[in-house]
């Protein structure tokens, strides 16, 4: 068999600088909503559970809820519904939970006490890609 091509195995892993559609889809949907500081964590290496955390906040309960609906509701009409949603009603941190990749919609309050980017520093931050990071992301950034 050494006049056989040697095949290499086919990764769904997107590649180095590039995120999921269904991400990208959920980012804009959450910055369609004003939504404050969004944060995209690889977590492959470091968890089983899921590949990817966005993180994000809203000013106060009803933008929070807001962000949430936007971004599951956005996600339905594409096909992909939330396998859980958690935290909905008191609107501190809600939860949307889409299997390998997870959004947390926090107010400012709860996501300086939880802070999840530190406590899972040991993922690597994604770099949005320009189109996202330009949507009114920057100006709306929560200075630590």
């Amino acid at each position: 068999m050494s006049g056989s091509p040697q095949l290499k195995p086919v990764s769904n892993v997107p590649a180095k600088g590039e995120i999921d559609e269904r991400i990208r889809m959920a980012i804009h949907a959450a910055e369609d909503k004003k939504a404050i500081d969004i944060v995209v964590l690889d977590l492959r290496e470091i968890a089983s559970f899921t590949d990817y955390f966005v993180i994000t906040s809203g000013s106060n309960e009803r933008q929070v809820q807001a962000i949430s609906d936007g971004v599951a509701e956005t996600l339905k009409k594409a096909g992909t519904a939330a396998a859980r949603v958690e935290g909905y009603k008191t609107a501190e941190w809600i939860l949307l939970d889409y299997g390998d990749f997870v959004i947390h919609v926090f107010d400012d309050k709860a996501r300086k006490f939880y802070d999840l980017e530190r406590l899972w520093r040991d993922s690597k931050r994604v770099e949005l890609p320009a189109e996202l990071a330009e949507d009114g992301n920057s100006s709306l950034r929560i200075d630590s």
